[in-house]
């Protein structure tokens, strides 16, 4: 899947001559906890509530809470914000947004296109919610995980010739390889848990988790 079918297209963004306090006033509005920041439609860099409050005054220093006031009046986002921001396009994959901020240790990036125009923004919940789709953790039916001891090829193709000849429908098949044991987690249309166990098992496969959501009678 691309960044395009989890961003959020609707993106608000702030000039660079938004007062830092009106800002913080938009995040808080909306629910954000960043914004980018454009000029002529171009995104020139990024204003986040962390950056807000390293930049702030400290209530240790002298200032009176007039002068800090003032000074958090008269700021603005163009004056603290992060000019360097790490940006993905509509096209790429999901795998390549978590990669960069894992790597960039950053919870959102701006989406971007035709010179940093801003069309989007895609955040790790984004991630989190496609993450539980493919898994199809909130769909009805049953999801079974195989344990494999030995990898080998032509077990997706077996079990999957398995299922499809008592006509068992598989949503979703993801395989998760790791030193001991290889683990295939499939998400089925069937309510039939038992049932499918018990084919699986018949053919020598090991079950180490099985479970239904749905009513029963579905």
């Amino acid at each position: 899947m691309n960044v395009q079918n989890y961003m959020t297209a609707e993106v608000v963004t702030v000039p660079e001559d938004t007062k830092v306090l009106e800002a913080l006033d938009i995040m808080k509005e909306h629910n954000f906890h960043r914004l980018p920041v454009v000029r002529n439609g171009r995104m020139v860099g990024l204003i986040t509530e962390e950056i807000i409050q390293e930049n702030s005054p400290s209530t240790a220093t002298s200032l009176s809470i007039h002068e800090l006031n003032y000074l958090l009046t008269k700021t603005t986002v163009g004056d603290i914000m992060h000019k360097t921001v790490v940006t993905i396009s509509a096209t790429d994959l999901l795998e390549e947004a978590a990669v960069r901020m894992l790597e960039d240790e950053v919870g959102a990036l701006p989406v971007v296109e035709d010179e940093d125009k801003v069309i989007g923004i895609i955040t790790d919940k984004d991630l989190f919610r496609a993450f539980i789709d493919v898994m199809g953790n909130n769909n009805k039916g049953s999801r079974i995980v195989i344990d494999i001891p030995e990898d080998h090829s032509g077990i997706l193709e077996d079990i999957t010739n398995i299922l499809a000849a008592d006509n068992i429908s598989i949503n979703q098949i993801a395989v998760y390889r790791q030193k001991e044991v290889t683990q295939v987690v499939i998400q089925m249309d069937s309510l039939q848990l038992e049932e499918i166990k018990e084919i699986l098992t018949t053919e020598g496969y090991t079950i180490s988790s099985a479970t239904s959501k749905g009513p029963k009678n579905n």
